[in-house]
């Protein structure tokens, strides 16, 4: 059997090395897997690091200044390196069979696509891009005949329990709640960054753990399973579940609940996706009920954590407002990490962003974009209106 090239974007981050762990523990089984390209933010000892280890054919950095590091990092290797937004959207159009797309929010969206054109299998990760364009990913997939793999514990879950569509009356996704799911509104008023990055079951980076913080990350996954498996937004529910075990429900109309668990490890999903429609056997925990004892579930409150009612209203109002939400969000959560705003002023400020809609310089755009440029103005506009309310020129 010839090598099975792949590809990974977002190498250096919680789910890229997720997947690095997964590709070394098959290859340590003996599948020939060649590894054409990797992408990377800034991280250069990081992702140089990780190409010694791989030997990609191509390793391209976001940060163009960075590009100097990168060479002398892997002078010698032969390995071709890019930096630059065009480098890493290089990456992901290299010829792979399988892409895990991993780079976190809106600066995916290119290097996403360019793996959608050429008809790779995709792993994604990046839920920004459904958020932002999820129609105009699925027309771009169905084009050229890609397969997206969902790698969201969640979305994995519903795609692994999901049958026919006719026969499904909803679907639940959960919600650990964060490291806040019983606190206060004073105490999350006064909730540093560090405490809102200290999630209880997942090991992740800074903005997806502040999102999940804020359940903004729900709504975000409530918008991609809308989107990803065609459903309507009144059939999508969410409920908290803080033992992270069960990852979805998929109710029918008999009245069968049928439910994905598995224990909260990011690589059970990746290698579902990598294995589809096989299955690979990797070293995950595996699931102890008895030693967990019990599973409980509870609903969010709105009150505390309104980003995710923001997000089911922009998803009811079409891919202009998520997109809009979207990008409020990434300035709100980097105001935040920046000291600029409070825990909760990044509600706050997505909602006001979405409020301005249909003024202002959201005015003119259409409630779904029909392009990517249009996608991209859309995107820039919410992120000026909402730099200003967060007081800050990021």
């Amino acid at each position: 059997m010839s090598a099975r090239a792949i590809s990974i974007l977002g190498a250096t981050g919680s789910i890229g090395r997720s997947t690095v762990a997964v590709v070394e523990e098959l290859r340590a089984q003996g599948q020939d897997i060649r590894v054409e390209a990797l992408a990377a933010g800034g991280d250069v000892a990081g992702v140089a690091e990780l190409a010694r280890r791989l030997r990609p054919r191509f390793v391209a950095l976001a940060e163009e200044a960075k590009r100097a590091d990168l060479q002398a990092a892997l002078a010698g290797t032969g390995i071709e390196i890019g930096a630059g937004e065009s480098a890493v959207e290089e990456a992901g159009a290299r010829p792979a069979d399988w892409v895990m797309a991993a780079i976190v929010g809106v600066a995916g969206l290119r290097s996403t696509m360019a793996a959608i054109g050429q008809g790779a299998t995709v792993a994604i990760a990046n839920k920004e891009s459904f958020a932002c364009a999820g129609p105009l990913v699925r027309r771009a997939a169905a084009a050229s005949s890609a397969t997206i793999l969902p790698v969201d514990s969640e979305h994995n879950a519903i795609f692994q329990v999901l049958g026919a569509p006719d026969q499904v009356e909803k679907v639940t996704i959960t919600a650990s709640g964060g490291p806040f799911r019983t606190a206060s509104l004073e105490a999350m008023a006064a909730a540093t960054p560090h405490q809102a990055c200290a999630h209880p079951n997942w090991s992740m980076g800074a903005k997806i753990s502040i999102d999940s913080a804020t359940l903004m990350n729900k709504g975000l996954e409530l918008i991609e399973a809308s989107y990803l498996f065609d459903i309507a937004p009144d059939r999508l529910d969410v409920l908290v579940h803080p033992q992270s075990v069960v990852h979805a429900l998929v109710h029918y109309v008999d009245g069968s609940v049928l439910a994905h668990l598995a224990a909260p490890d990011m690589r059970t999903p990746i290698a579902h996706t990598f294995a589809w429609p096989a299955r690979a056997q990797v070293s995950t925990p595996r699931l102890d009920l008895a030693a967990i004892a019990a599973l409980t579930f509870e609903a969010p409150d709105l009150t505390r954590f309104p980003a995710l009612a923001l997000a089911r209203a922009a998803l009811v109002e079409g891919p202009k407002a998520s997109c809009a939400l979207n990008a409020a969000n990434e300035i709100a959560v980097q105001a935040f990490i920046d000291g600029r705003i409070g825990f909760l002023d990044i509600a706050r400020v997505v909602g006001e962003v979405l409020e301005s809609l249909e003024r202002d310089a959201l005015k003119g755009f259409q409630k779904s974009p029909s392009s990517f440029d249009e996608v991209r103005a859309i995107d820039a506009a919410a992120r000026t209106a909402a730099r200003t309310l967060a007081g800050g020129p990021r």
